[in-house]
């Protein structure tokens, strides 16, 4: 069975309107003989006749007079999803996004997020859920609106990314720790301390290449114990003698009252980047908050220049 032609759906909107064949055509800037053909076309289609003689005049069958309101509707609805889309108006914008973040990033930037956000769009809302992979899965399947992370052999190829900040791991201990006295941290202090490996994926080394550098200079850290994340890494390293080595910028706001310093070797730097599914690039409200998210990075220390989307 051949698929109807979409077009006549506004000839037939336009008809019913006017209920003349001559008035549709001028308002459709048609021939009335063109109308004419069109008006058989739809009668063909339908299997009604529409529109029938009345004296000078045409009148609408029952089932013209039925379609009138369905029609109407969906011409409308169609010519609002080709229309281009309004200028966003953020004090009237009412939306929730949901964004999946490493740990630390909410209390680092979730502050200053969130009091932009409530200035300038007080009906929107965001949901911050914990990122317990690097899976692109919820970003596909629209359950989260945005991610930030690290790209990598993960990362969906399909995904549009942007980078935020570039960070660098560093050491943290308690107050009054060995290595919080001032005496330099050379490679051998930092590997005969007792430390917190901070692994998702439970007992497996992160990728961060703390332990291969060291096995390159011929030293072994002891690892103490193993946490799902940063915060708890610096929960058990403020109550105790271990040592956490935790992204600088993803954390500033959890080591608080703690001494840091920098890894006694070279390790690359890495960069935190925000991720999102190409279906929402053009979204104007999720534009919006990409640049937000962006801008507050930038403030707080980014050395990486703001660009498009």
């Amino acid at each position: 069975m051949p698929k109807p032609n979409l077009n006549l759906l506004v000839t037939l909107d336009v008809l019913l309107a006017e209920g003349s064949v001559a008035r549709a055509a001028k308002r459709l800037r048609l021939s009335p003989s063109a109308m004419s053909r069109a008006l058989q076309r739809l009668r063909e289609t339908t299997g009604d006749p529409l529109l029938v003689r009345a004296g000078r005049g045409l009148v609408a069958t029952p089932r013209a007079l039925d379609l009138r309101e369905t029609v109407g509707r969906l011409v409308e609805e169609a010519e609002a999803v080709l229309r281009p889309q309004e200028k966003l108006d953020l004090k009237r914008l009412v939306r929730t996004f949901t964004l999946r973040t490493s740990d630390g990033f909410v209390e680092n930037f979730g502050p200053c997020l969130l009091a932009r956000l409530g200035a300038e769009a007080p009906g929107v809302r965001l949901a911050f859920v914990q990122k317990s992979d690097k899976g692109s899965g919820p970003l596909r399947d629209g359950s989260v609106d945005l991610e930030t992370g690290v790209v990598g052999e993960a990362t969906g190829p399909e995904l549009r990314t942007q980078a935020l900040f570039r960070d660098r791991f560093i050491g943290v201990v308690r107050n009054g720790h060995a290595l919080s006295g001032g005496e330099e941290v050379t490679p051998a202090r930092y590997a005969a301390g007792r430390h917190i490996l901070v692994s998702r994926r439970g007992p497996e080394k992160v990728a961060v290449g703390i332990d291969d550098t060291l096995g390159s200079i011929g030293l072994e850290r002891e690892i103490v114990t193993i946490v799902g994340g940063f915060s708890s890494a610096l929960a058990l390293a403020r109550s105790s003698d271990l040592i956490a080595s935790v992204p600088e910028r993803h954390t500033s706001a959890l080591r608080q009252g703690m001494h840091s310093f920098p890894l006694p070797f070279s390790l690359p730097q890495i960069t935190v980047s925000l991720l999102w599914h190409p279906r929402l690039d053009a979204d104007p409200a999720h534009r919006w908050l990409r640049g937000c998210i962006r801008e507050v990075c930038i403030a707080q220390g980014s050395d990486m220049p703001a660009s498009a989307s």
